[in-house]
């Protein structure tokens, strides 16, 4: 890929090698990034992004990308670091890299060269930390992504069906930012070039630190307020790994009173006790403001994976696969206020929303209509939730996050504020812009949200502008009982915008079709839910090609359901389909049409003693 953008940028990728530091006469990197990512010099890449945004700050970056991590050597081809080493798994939790939803080896890795599996190691920080203090003894490590955010406390582990102690004690790392890290890691590496001892940074917002030191935990903290707080201390690791009721009830009391300490306005600073150690965890940080957020995105980047990936990888493939899911998308906001209980986006960005401003966004999309692989469509402008672009409410704000109620799920709050034209008028100045043929929606439409509207503007634009055929939609179930469980919308709001999507394509006199994504096993959902997903399936004609296995990863409330078998706000017990065979026969029912599924579905049927159901099915 080349550009004239790209030409002027040339040669700018972030260090790989001593030959590069020579060449930018660097005799000592202030920071060596390790990443189980292949490096694409990209905005949608935390080695990029942390790395760009640090250079800019005045300090010298380098990238180890997928290390051998059975030679140590791999750990020392840009030297000692002057002030630490930064480790991340990568864009994914590395288990969840490597193997799928029903706990098998997966075929390919999106981020890695070529898509080659078997570049980053199972629980590749611990593996990377280990082998960064066989290589330099002393050195400071601080660690965080995904997989250091969503393990920092004591968390059920799918893949060895245990507790697993916070991964800050596991790594031996000094020191773990979760959450989004642009503001964190630049406080961390100011005081660092001071000469602050690692050792000693405390009270950093995002951060968790480890101490053996009973005398050394805080007394009391001030929030965001300026109130006095006292710490909250969580149940014990000892206390939540106990494979007992007890045991149980403590894990679920421990996941709320984190997910009700994760605003940075709110929360108390929390503490974890592991054996004779504490894990203590500083609230969030504050999310970025616009210009920030429009700062970080305006970074050199080079937009593309870097030049030792063009050559093919042992499977006869080049280049990052990942790359081409946002090469041409523009990333619009961070956080999502949906919080469905099987994602775990709420831990890592919070529910706030983070909005780039329209200048940014048009000025990123020119860049990109400079490139030569481009060929006039924006594919995406969104996050986690594309259709967010404001805070659910006008009192976040000033006093963060309600913790006992939520913004849109089941029942929405009445304060919720309903509102798409900031996004309308986005995408209308994105299409106007020469050389842009279509500019796509792909990333997720909370349709609930959308419906809420009484302004159906957007929703025309959506249908008439920004979808080529086929808008892809998470009903996720129709049992009202399940959604419940996944802080979703009842199925009949699903039913009421399927029918005004279909108006509204005749009223414009397109034929497009809805792809919804169903969800099997999730905690709470029965077989006989699954035969109820089924039955509606048949009576709409469409049965999904592909189907979600519920993917117990750390980090989310569904996956302390399906541990614990509780619903943690209730105490109540829940039914959690664990056993492969039972896992089946519900993805099964919801595949019904495929000839391999039919004795599945007949073994359900029986199971239910709802066999007078075979020739409606089969």
């Amino acid at each position: 890929m080349t550009s004239k953008f790209l030409t002027e940028q040339s040669n700018k990728f972030l260090p790989i090698s001593k030959k590069d530091l020579i060449k930018r006469g660097i005799k000592e990197l202030d920071f060596v990034f390790v990443s189980g990512d292949a490096y694409v010099d990209h905005s949608s890449f935390a080695a990029s992004i942390i790395g760009r945004w640090l250079e800019k700050n005045g300090f010298t970056v380098g990238i180890i990308a997928q290390p051998n991590w059975k030679d140590v050597e791999s750990f020392k081809v840009l030297g000692r670091p002057k002030l630490a080493f930064l480790v991340s798994s990568g864009a994914m939790d590395s288990m969840v890299s490597n193997y799928t939803a029903n706990n098998k080896p997966r075929s390919t890795d999106s981020y890695s060269h070529g898509g080659q599996v078997n570049c980053r190691p199972d629980r590749a920080l611990i593996i990377y930390c280990t082998k960064i203090r066989q290589a330099y003894k002393g050195v400071a490590i601080i660690i965080g992504g995904i997989e250091a955010s969503l393990r920092r406390f004591a968390h059920y582990d799918y893949w060895s069906n245990n507790v697993r102690r916070s991964i800050l004690l596991d790594s031996k790392a000094d020191l773990l930012v979760y959450g989004m890290g642009e503001k964190i890691i630049l406080e961390i590496a100011n005081k660092l070039k001071k000469g602050v001892k690692i050792s000693d940074i405390r009270g950093i917002r995002g951060t968790c630190w480890r101490t053996g030191k009973e005398n050394e935990l805080p007394l009391i903290s001030i929030n965001a307020k300026g109130e006095l707080n006292n710490p909250i201390f969580l149940p014990s690791y000892e206390d939540v790994s106990v494979f007992t009721v007890e045991g149980k009830k403590s894990f679920a009391n421990s996941y709320l009173t984190q997910e009700h300490n994760a605003d940075a306005i709110s929360a108390h600073l929390l503490i974890e006790k592991t054996d004779s150690r504490y894990v203590v965890q500083e609230p969030p940080s504050f999310p970025l403001t616009t210009e920030e957020f429009d700062e970080v995105m305006s970074l050199p980047f080079q937009r593309k994976w870097h030049p030792v990936y063009d050559k093919p990888a042992y499977n006869g493939k080049s280049g990052v696969p990942a790359l081409s899911e946002v090469q041409f998308s523009l990333v619009s906001c961070r956080g999502c206020f949906g919080s469905c209980s099987f994602c775990a986006i709420t831990f890592h960005q919070g529910k706030r929303i983070q909005v780039r401003s329209h200048e940014s966004l048009i000025e990123e999309a020119k860049i990109l209509t400079t490139l030569d692989e481009f060929k006039g469509y924006i594919h995406d402008v969104g996050g986690p939730t594309a259709n967010f672009r404001s805070d659910a409410c006008a009192k976040q704000k000033n006093e963060g996050v309600c913790t006992n109620r939520e913004c849109l799920g089941t029942k929405p709050c009445k304060n919720l504020i309903v509102d798409h034209s900031d996004y309308i008028l986005l995408l209308q100045k994105l299409r106007k812009l020469p050389k842009i043929k279509k500019v796509f929606i792909r990333s997720g439409i909370r349709f609930d949200y959308l419906m809420m509207d009484n302004d159906k503007t957007f929703f025309r634009e959506l249908c008439e502008h920004h979808i080529s055929g086929q808008l892809k939609v998470a009903p996720e179930h129709v049992s009202n009982s399940v959604l419940s469980l996944m802080r979703k919308s009842k199925h009949e709001i699903y039913e009421q915008f399927e029918k005004e999507f279909v108006e509204i394509n005749k009223l414009i006199g397109k034929k497009q079709y809805l792809i919804p994504y169903y969800i099997a096993s999730l905690p709470g959902a029965t077989l006989f839910d699954a035969l109820e997903v089924a039955l509606y399936l048949k009576k709409t004609g469409f049965v999904p090609d592909q189907v979600q296995d519920f993917y117990p990863t750390p980090g989310s409330l569904a996956t302390c359901m399906y541990y614990t078998e509780l619903n943690p706000h209730t105490m109540e017990t829940i039914y959690v389909a664990k056993n492969t065979r039972d896992r089946k026969l519900q993805r099964a029912l919801l595949q019904f049409n495929k000839k391999e599924n039919r004795s599945l579905v007949l073994e359900a049927l029986k199971k239910l003693d709802k066999m007078n159901l075979t020739k409606i099915l089969l």
